[in-house]
């Protein structure tokens, strides 16, 4: 599905959300690959080795791990778009947990042949479900709320970011290879795989923490686009400008890089990791400064740049010798 045709009642229908599903599917994707991102890297090596444990004593699994995802595809039986949102990762398994055997063999020869012997075996589902809720629950569960604040913050500035350039300025940098042709065509990625016709279908966006993204379907009318989210690991790694932290400081410095897009107070903390007392207090002062505006959005309040803040961060970024950097 390099390139999906829509129409206007699709677009105007399109929701962004979350889905617990896809989350854990891009936290088994980011273990099993072998060169993580740099800011996945530290959530990886604090989980690979228990990953790598469960695979091996259970080599099943493993087979089905090892079939199932590979750099340009993942089995279509694991990528169901939820049906509703907030769905539990229960509820969302409720759709694998019925598949029978074959369709699943049949599912994992598309990514890769022939298949390993040990998938032979029966009960191929089961044994999924189980690795992905040993993912979850391992990995993910504790951390969920502090992701998920970040995932609804970058859907939040989507959505505002919609309404201000259009769906060309939401897709330009979702994900790799994404980008609005016009006339009804959305390129999801650059390989040459055929059109495919999704009006009248239901079309989501799903945010996660996750190297790339994927679409899923659950044909022939549910359709959904995981996106990588701009949020808890790759903020770690903002590269902020030495005259910007000499002016306000490590953590206003860094707190106003995170609002270039509306932010919420919350977003920021889960980003950060600085208590919400201390988050609001530097809010409130680049705001009173005259670097950040801010508008209620629902019950957050959202903070986003002034044009003073994007020249002052330009200038330190473009002029750091000036300032006196050494």
């Amino acid at each position: 599905m390099a390139v999906l045709l829509v129409d206007a009642e699709v677009m105007a229908q399109a929701r962004f959300g979350t889905s617990q599903l896809t989350e854990m599917l891009g936290a088994l994707n980011i273990l099993r690959r072998g060169q993580p991102l740099p800011w996945h890297r530290a959530w990886r090596d604090q989980h690979v080795d228990a990953f790598h444990g469960y695979l091996d004593g259970d080599p099943v699994t493993a087979a089905i791990v090892a079939h199932a995802i590979s750099s340009f595809w993942m089995a279509d039986f694991l990528t169901v778009p939820p049906a509703r949102p907030d769905m539990t990762l229960d509820d969302e398994l409720l759709v694998l947990e019925s598949l029978p055997d074959e369709r699943i063999r049949e599912d994992l020869a598309l990514v890769r042949s022939p298949l390993a012997p040990d998938l032979r075996s029966t009960g191929l589902a089961s044994r999924t479900a189980a690795l992905l809720r040993w993912v979850w629950h391992h990995t993910i569960e504790a951390d969920w709320p502090r992701r998920q604040s970040v995932l609804r913050a970058d859907v939040v500035s989507r959505i505002s970011r919609l309404g201000r350039d259009g769906w060309s300025g939401v897709f330009n940098d979702m994900r790799p290879g994404m980008r609005w042709l016009g006339d009804g065509r959305l390129q999801v990625e650059e390989r040459p795989y055929p059109p495919y016709d999704v009006r009248g279908g239901e079309l989501r966006f799903f945010a996660a923490h996750c190297r790339g993204g994927w679409v899923s379907w659950r044909l022939p009318d549910r359709f959904g686009i995981v996106y990588p989210v701009t949020g808890i690991f790759a903020e770690m790694y903002l590269d902020t400008p030495a005259p910007l932290r000499r002016l306000l400081g490590n953590a206003r410095s860094v707190i106003l890089l995170q609002a270039a897009e509306p932010v919420s107070t919350t977003a920021v903390v889960a980003a950060t990791g600085l208590p919400l007392g201390t988050v609001g207090g530097h809010l409130r002062v680049l705001t009173e400064a005259g670097l950040l505006q801010k508008r209620r959005s629902g019950r957050e309040v959202l903070y986003w740049w002034t044009d003073t803040a994007q020249a002052l961060v330009a200038g330190a970024s473009t002029r750091p010798r000036n300032l006196g950097t050494t």
